[in-house]
């Protein structure tokens, strides 16, 4: 009996430990602050296994020129202002947030592989505590659907997409 009673006791302790940590100020909450112990990892598993529960959708349209050149259009006024355009540095609102959001032209993995509908449902959506909107009721579906075909195929767009993410860094540099 002493045995279960001290069992409970220390899991009530550790939860008021945990508790107070959090509600007297103790836990990093700056952007410039060094993350919690597994904090990304809990994070992006939670965010995984979200994204598994729902329903995997394909793109309604047609992959083409016109689709990813009005995509770049759209992912430049909407998005490169943190998730970076090709051959340019992090911008200085991507490099302000935590935790960093993908850049998606530097070479990196984040999201180049991931499926289309996985990318439609992250633009749709937001992602909580990270700083991405949602931007459903902002964008009509086939913009979304046109911004995610922009970054599922960014290593492959027509030079007319590359002109249109061109322009979007010369309208930002404004």
């Amino acid at each position: 009996m002493k045995f279960l009673v001290g069992i409970f006791v220390g899991v009530i302790l550790t939860g008021a430990a945990i508790a107070c940590y959090f509600v007297f100020g103790f836990a990093p909450v700056a952007v410039a602050d060094k993350p919690m112990p597994f904090e990304s990892f809990i994070a992006d598993k939670a965010l995984e296994a979200h994204i598994a529960r729902q329903p995997v959708k394909d793109s309604p349209l047609v992959v083409n020129e016109a689709n990813l050149v009005s995509g770049a259009y759209l992912y430049g006024m909407n998005c490169a202002g943190c998730h970076g355009l090709p051959g340019k540095p992090k911008s200085a609102m991507g490099s302000a947030m935590f935790p960093p959001p993908p850049q998606f032209f530097a070479g990196h993995r984040e999201h180049g592989g991931d499926p289309i509908g996985e990318i439609y449902w992250k633009v749709a959506n937001g992602i909580r505590l990270t700083g991405m909107p949602s931007f459903q009721g902002i964008l009509s579906e086939t913009d979304l659907w046109q911004v995610s075909q922009v970054i599922a195929n960014k290593d492959a767009l027509p030079d007319a997409a590359k002109a249109a993410l061109a322009s979007a860094d010369s309208d930002t540099s404004k």
